[in-house]
């Protein structure tokens, strides 16, 4: 490529949601052959490309790169797009997040399911947020992950086995990853007042990412935690390989991939002080992203792609609201600040 036909544009990127859009998005438009630098930012909404287009315009350009973003739910455009709240979906999502709220409730009073205990994250608490995570746009990175890898395997005419490895693999080793934070936790043997700082920390991420899934409040979109950019890249970059493991090392990846939501239950189980109680943690949640992610691989599943998205995104966005104050409330109990609010 000559380096003086090269020109750098920036363009904005409709339907970004989180520091996982801004990976995706890094990773899609760089393996285009025409381009050799791609840098995306999530405060913008934008996406800066250094590449060769020839004469093409910048409307054409935009075009040529929505197509490889299009499936993930992204457009790219030449002038900003006005960002619509629908407002109008939370007339659907208040009542269903309530009762989802009244039937959790219940279920607790019956003792069927232990969702919140003292301060805890349990492993019902875990799997359901496994369940939200799977369908939210931080997922979105781990879905192209599995349709890379799927696509470099099915050119050999091998399809179920390379899936088998990757969901095998990713159980097992958020049991195992999840069992080291544990441990690392004991090592530290943490008093009450970190674990008390470590709680409210993972209440406000949380509430951080349940705002954004309400895809309202636009602000809350910078605050979100993620994963040091260069580990990411790396994690993400293994599904390029072809190798009989290469499966087995993307499932293995996606612990370390920039979702909020892990980070959230990683910092949970650094709570534990056990490698046992955090490998369960971790296990519960990963199995809860798993009848998602196994849709995503076996079909073109997408929650985004939805007309009833809005809806659901903000139903789900509400119930994570929820979780994230029974946690900061459970956290301020257990160090006496307040009286117990909820006797479950």
């Amino acid at each position: 490529m000559n380096p003086q036909t090269l020109k750098t544009y920036t363009f904005h990127v409709h339907g970004m949601h989180c520091n996982a859009c801004v990976l995706m998005i890094e990773s899609e438009l760089g393996d285009l052959p025409n381009i050799t630098h791609v840098k995306s930012s999530l405060k913008n909404h934008s996406a800066e490309v250094t590449g060769d287009f020839g004469d093409k315009t910048l409307e054409q350009i935009a075009e040529e790169l929505t197509i490889p973003l299009k499936s993930h739910g992204y457009t790219v455009s030449v002038e900003k797009q006005q960002h619509n709240a629908t407002w109008g979906d939370f007339k659907i999502a208040v009542p269903i997040a309530l009762g989802f709220a009244v039937l959790f409730v219940v279920l607790q009073k019956m003792g069927i399911v232990n969702l919140v205990s003292a301060g805890n994250v349990t492993y019902g608490t875990a799997f359901v947020i496994g369940i939200i995570a799977s369908l939210s746009t931080c997922m979105a990175v781990v879905g192209g992950l599995v349709l890379s890898m799927s696509a470099t395997f099915a050119k050999e005419g091998d399809k179920v086995r390379p899936q088998l490895m990757f969901h095998g693999g990713r159980i097992v080793s958020f049991f195992i990853l999840g069992g080291v934070i544990g441990t690392i936790g004991a090592a530290f043997t943490l008093n009450t007042s970190a674990t008390f700082i470590l709680s409210l920390i993972i209440g406000i991420v949380m509430l951080i990412l349940g705002i954004n899934l309400l895809d309202t409040f636009h602000w809350a979109k910078k605050l979100q935690p993620s994963m040091p950019k260069f580990i990411a890249k790396h994690a993400h970059g293994v599904s390029k390989f072809n190798h009989t493991l290469t499966p087995i090392l993307v499932g293995v990846a996606t612990f370390f991939l920039p979702c909020g939501f892990t980070q959230s239950m990683q910092l949970y189980t650094l709570t534990t002080g056990s490698f046992l109680q955090g490998g369960l943690t971790m296990l519960a949640f990963a199995l809860g992203t798993l009848p998602v992610l196994a849709l995503i691989s076996f079909s073109s599943f997408s929650i985004q792609k939805s007309s009833k998205a809005g809806i659901f995104f903000k139903t789900a966005g509400l119930i994570v609201i929820m979780f994230a104050l029974f946690n900061l409330v459970n956290s301020l109990v257990v160090i006496g600040v307040i009286p117990p609010l909820f006797n479950f």
